[in-house]
This record gives C-alpha cells, sequence and structure tokens, in this order.
C-alpha cells in the first residue's frame, strides 16, 4: 500500500502541473520577436475542447490504470497530440498562401500590362485573389479606397500576411510606389516564377516528411498500446509501479519517451524564415517606421 501522504504530494503536483497548462493555453505563450513570423494561433474555444478531451483521457487512464504519471502523460498527450506526434496544417496553410501569392502576383503582373497604376491593378486583382490571402487583399483594397498613402497600406498588406515569401513581393512594391520607376511587370514576373518553384519544392520537403510523422506516431502507439496491454491484462508484471518509487521511475520513463518524440517531431517541423520587412510597433505615432534588414 502506498501512504496517504505520498499520494497527496504527487496528487497536488499533478493538479498544480495541470493548472499551470490550463492557466498556459488560455492566456498562450509570449509574443515572438519581432521579425519571426507569428505562427497561426488557436482560438479559445479549440483549446477549451483539447483541455476537456485530455481531462476526460487522463481521469479514464487514472482509474483503469491508478497511476498518477499515466493519467497525467495521456491527458497531456491528448490536450496537445498536434505538437507532440506533429501536424502538417501549418505548413499546409503556408504552401496555400504561398500558392495564392504566386497567383495573385502573375495577375497582378498581367492587369499592370493594360497600362493601370498599382492603385487601380491592386483592387482589381482582390476579387479573384486565392481564399488564403483574400481577406489580406480586401483590406488593402479597402484602405487604397479610402486614400491611404499606397506605402502605408502595402505596409500593413505584408504585416496582415506575416509571411517571409510576401514580404519580398511587398518590398518590390513598395519601391515601385516610391520610386514610380519602369520594370514592374518584369519584376513580378520573376517574382512569381520563384515563388512557383519554392511552391515545388516546399510540396517535396512536405511531402519526405510526412514518413517521419508517420514514424513517430507508430512508436507511440506501439509504446502505448504495450503498456496498456500490460496494465489491464497482466496486472501483477507491472504491480512495482502502484508504489512512489514504482511512480517515480515511470515519470522518468515518460520523460525520456516524450524527449524523444519531441525530437523526432523537431526533424518534420519546418524551418521558420525570418522576416526581412518589420514593422516596428514600438515607434511612437500614430504612423509606423518599417525597417528593412539584410537577408
Amino acid at each position: 500500500m502506498v501512504p496517504g501522504g505520498s499520494w497527496a504530494i504527487l496528487t497536488g503536483a499533478v493538479l498544480g502541473a495541470g493548472l499551470f497548462v490550463a492557466v498556459l493555453a488560455v492566456v498562450g505563450p509570449p509574443e515572438a520577436p519581432v521579425g519571426k513570423p507569428k505562427r497561426q494561433g488557436v482560438s479559445l474555444e479549440e483549446r477549451s475542447r483539447r483541455l476537456v478531451y485530455g481531462g476526460i483521457a487522463g481521469v479514464v487512464t487514472l482509474l483503469a490504470t491508478q497511476w498518477v504519471v499515466a493519467g497525467a502523460a495521456i491527458g497531456l498527450l491528448v490536450a496537445y497530440w498536434d505538437r507532440i506526434a506533429g501536424s502538417s496544417s501549418a505548413e499546409k496553410r503556408a504552401i496555400a498562401k504561398l500558392e495564392a501569392l504566386a497567383t495573385w502576383t502573375e495577375s497582378l503582373r498581367d492587369t499592370i500590362a493594360g497600362a493601370i497604376g498599382l492603385e487601380q491593378a491592386i483592387p482589381a486583382t482582390a476579387v479573384n485573389a486565392g481564399a488564403a490571402i483574400r481577406p489580406s487583399l480586401n483590406l488593402l483594397a479597402d484602405r487604397l479606397r479610402v486614400r491611404e498613402p499606397l506605402p502605408d497600406a502595402l505596409r500593413a498588406f505584408a504585416e496582415d500576411l506575416d509571411d517571409p515569401s510576401a514580404d519580398i513581393v511587398c518590398a518590390s512594391l513598395l519601391l515601385n510606389a516610391r520610386l514610380r520607376g519602369p520594370g514592374l511587370r518584369d519584376v513580378l514576373t520573376a517574382l512569381a516564377s520563384s515563388a512557383r518553384e519554392e511552391l515545388d519544392m516546399r510540396r517535396r520537403i512536405e511531402a519526405s516528411r510526412k514518413s517521419i510523422r508517420r514514424s513517430v506516431r507508430i512508436v507511440l502507439f506501439i509504446v502505448l498500446g504495450m503498456m496498456g496491454g500490460l496494465a489491464l491484462l497482466n496486472r501483477t508484471y507491472v504491480e512495482p509501479f502502484d508504489s512512489v518509487a514504482g511512480q517515480l521511475v515511470l515519470l522518468v520513463v515518460v520523460a525520456m519517451l516524450a524527449a524523444g518524440l519531441m525530437w523526432l517531431r523537431s526533424l518534420a517541423a519546418p524551418t521558420q524564415a525570418d522576416r526581412f520587412l518589420v514593422f516596428d510597433a514600438h515607434q511612437a505615432g500614430a504612423r509606423a517606421e518599417v525597417e528593412v534588414r539584410p537577408a
């Protein structure tokens, strides 16, 4: 039998960790530094649903195994499955944004060929833009309709997209809006070709990363299946884990498994490139400055 005081300590530690995770899920992680692309945020409703599912899975595991560490581990695994086992949703959104950006750049190039300016070409091309960038393009068109200067509107557009590839297009449009020089059509043609090449490369890389994510899930299912089968079908074999020392050993095992899974996940995670067209939010005044950093 395990002393009641030891169980109280373990239960208190798990509850404290759960409270910390709940607060972090509601408040969110610290903001990324300037120049780093912001990750796609998860809505409060989605976070709450994940926490509820994780709590239910943790309680069921605790009741089935009587192991506090196992209950906490399974609860966190279910709540943060996409972060632990890996998810391709963020990269899919980035690829869709890049494809929409390349298509819009080509459309903007063809529209400018009709001898109209950027102020008229941008609203005309926003209607048929891809869904990934259409809201940002509609905001850009609205800014131009209310007579906001084109450079300022393009700066806000770059911030709305928040993508390193979009910074290249926005920087080219910014330079043309200030200098009004010739050759914009050739520049847009080169940018569209470059975006298409990057799109093909990222699709090939994403296809190769799927095998790594699959390996992570296979390893995880095998380990959990073995542990769950032993805990439910051969209780005598795992009886040492019922003690406090056994729970501490199980905690070490879970920590090592989590470290290995996070390492495998990092191999499949895309590299986040730094933006070079940075919006300086700390600039005093109503109008902020834009800092262009060398690549």
